[in-house]
């Protein structure tokens, strides 16, 4: 049998996994369409850090104490950096730098984002394609409760997410044009799956983009949604505050919500059990799991999970 072909949507470190997880099986032929909201400027390069994150990851090469950044990393160019007087609270690695480098570089001759984010992947040993939901420039904005309007990376790293949000934004949303190849993979797949990523700042992103939402309601492919919340808390970095900031429900009830519509299943965690009627009564069928990812194995195990809920015949997974 040809592998299948799965389509995901990911961003943050729980995308990542997540892509581990499939890529792990040789039965499957993946897709990962990344988010590129938490983009930016920083010493004259373009970073793209949850980009970098999957490509890394797929490659073997993740700091895995972190979830970010190069394995045996050294921090040297930063060390100049601060010696002449630059902001480097976003710390970058020596290796990193190289391959902020050379996208920076390649963008100035005018080649496409998309085609450097494959150049890159294959470069590092990535079998999956690793794609972008478009080449325009979208970024993130959130604002504060004092007034101030930040960067996703100012508000994530700079301030450590300690400020309260009020309202969230993606300027260059509205005149964004979708990439064919995500366009693509969603239209040829055969399962289409959300990753664990924060909702509202990892995969809104990805859905807000004009014609990817549209793409991934018309599709026919079973659509499973995996929650990043274990027992109302995720398991890293701020999705519960900020949902909670917002009025939502920070819980697998809330994801749920957000996902209604879009996905047939929602798959949760065996300590939010008790939501599972409300989650169904909100749209997705939920499934429970042990979705938390500490290893590998836990990473491959989840992944065929969810490749049988899709895939095996109705008795084989009830």
């Amino acid at each position: 049998m040809s592998p299948r072909k799965v389509c995901l949507l990911a961003g943050g470190v729980g995308g990542a996994k997540m892509a581990e997880g499939l890529a792990a099986h040789d039965d499957v032929a993946l897709s990962v369409i990344g988010n590129v909201a938490d983009d930016e400027s920083f010493h004259g390069l373009w970073v793209s850090p949850d980009i970098d994150t999957l490509t890394y990851s797929l490659a073997g090469r993740i700091d895995r104490a972190q979830g970010w950044g190069v394995a045996d990393e050294g921090h040297r160019a930063l060390e100049t950096l601060k010696l002449l007087g630059a902001e480097t609270w976003m710390s970058l690695g020596d290796r990193d730098f190289g391959l902020h480098i050379h996208r920076t570089m390649r963008r100035a001759k005018g080649d496409r984002p998309s085609d450097i984010a494959r150049d890159v992947a294959r470069a590092f040993g990535v079998t999956p394609e690793i794609l972008l939901p478009t080449d325009d420039v979208v970024q993130t904005r959130l604002r504060t409760t004092d007034g101030r309007w930040l960067s996703f990376q100012e508000y994530f790293v700079r301030e450590r997410c300690a400020p309260e949000i009020r309202e969230i934004a993606f300027t260059g949303m509205d005149m964004a044009r979708s990439t064919p190849e995500a366009l693509a993979a969603i239209a040829e797949a055969e399962l289409i799956v959300v990753a664990p990523s924060n909702p509202l700042v990892s995969i809104a992103p990805i859905l807000g983009i004009p014609g990817i939402g549209q793409a991934l309601r018309a599709a026919t492919a079973p659509k499973i949604a995996v929650s990043p919340f274990i027992d109302g808390r995720v398991v890293k970095g701020p999705a519960d505050r900020m949902m909670a900031a917002l009025g939502l429900r920070a819980d697998a009830l809330g994801v749920a919500r957000r996902y209604s519509g879009l996905a047939d299943r929602l798959v949760i965690d065996h300590a939010d059990a008790a939501l599972g009627a409300e989650i169904a009564t909100a749209g997705p069928v939920p499934h429970c799991s042990d979705i938390l990812m500490k290893t590998q194995a836990d990473k491959a195990r989840l992944a065929r999970e969810i490749l049988d809920l899709a895939f095996a015949p109705a008795e084989a997974v009830a």
